[in-house]
């Protein structure tokens, strides 16, 4: 039950009951998706340091944490796939995928870094024409991406100009609320990439292509750049695509079904759907 401005209580239709949700992982889309989340969140030595959640991870099914399970955790158990899919939605830099990990920060906190509580949500290490590489991902879903705008203070200025992309009058942060996330995890794959030597390293933003606060703030981010060769965007509907033209895996469609099948809002709306889901998220007849 949700309850609204008003005071009253409403049942919202993305809520999975609790605590069968999180006993039984119906939020995820494979039983190796759920596999990679008992490795990745349930085991406390493996999810130590990483910020899940809780409950929403478990109940909330348009949430994007899971989304980053169920849309990744595939690719992290068939790297082959996620080296065909990858290679092919980031053309030139990517040969070889070598690991994926969720909710990735190379230290939290440490001033060597950022020095601030900035993660990826998916991590992904690579070889490719400049040796070793990786590409930090956020990803979002419904997301207005409006938060608090922070002072850059020292240590961001110093990345920022280290990493030689912005353009002069933003090199100290862009002031616009809605770019605030996106300028914090560029600003970490490029410490990362300068601290820890890696020959290649940039920041990919993934967000479906009909929300327009994404798709605003991709334009306007680009915007402060100077040389975009650190920064990379794609649309959730790219990368299904890309997965679809490597693998015919139920959980494709499930994924496809979930999150980007939109017409079938419209048909509601139209009073045309059928309200009835199965446990995997597909419409059932």
């Amino acid at each position: 039950m949700h309850k609204g401005k008003n005071g009253i209580e409403r049942e919202l239709g993305t809520r999975l009951a609790m605590p069968d949700a999180r006993e039984q992982l119906w939020n995820f889309l494979s039983d190796n998706i759920k596999a990679v989340v008992r490795d990745e969140v349930l085991n406390p030595a493996k999810a130590k340091g990483k910020l899940f959640g809780r409950p929403r991870f478990f109940n909330d099914l348009l949430s994007s944490q899971p989304l980053c399970f169920n849309l990744f955790a595939e690719l992290q158990r068939e790297l082959g796939l996620a080296t065909a899919v990858l290679s092919n939605l980031i053309p030139g830099r990517i040969e070889r995928v070598t690991s994926i990990d969720f909710e990735y920060s190379p230290g939290r906190g440490d001033p060597r870094y950022t020095g601030d509580k900035t993660a990826f949500d998916v991590f992904v290490q690579f070889t490719g024409p400049a040796d070793n590489g990786f590409v930090g991902i956020e990803v979002k879903y419904h997301e207005n991406l409006i938060c608090k705008t922070e002072e850059p203070g020292k240590r961001r200025a110093e990345i920022a100009q280290q990493m030689e992309c912005f353009r002069a009058d933003v090199v100290g942060g862009p002031t616009d609320p809605l770019l605030q996330q996106i300028w914090r995890d560029h600003l970490l794959a490029g410490a990362l990439k300068h601290v820890d030597n890696f020959a290649d390293g940039f920041f990919l933003f993934l967000y479906p292509e009909q929300n327009p606060h994404c798709r605003d703030a991709v334009a306007r981010y680009r915007e402060c750049l100077s040389d975009d060769g650190s920064f990379a965007s794609s649309t959730l509907e790219q990368m299904v695509t890309e997965i679809r033209r490597h693998t015919s895996a139920p959980w494709v469609d499930r994924l496809f079904d979930r999150y980007l099948d939109f017409g079938k809002i419209e048909a509601a709306l139209n009073g045309d759907a059928d309200p009835k889901w199965s446990g995997t998220g597909s419409v059932s007849a």
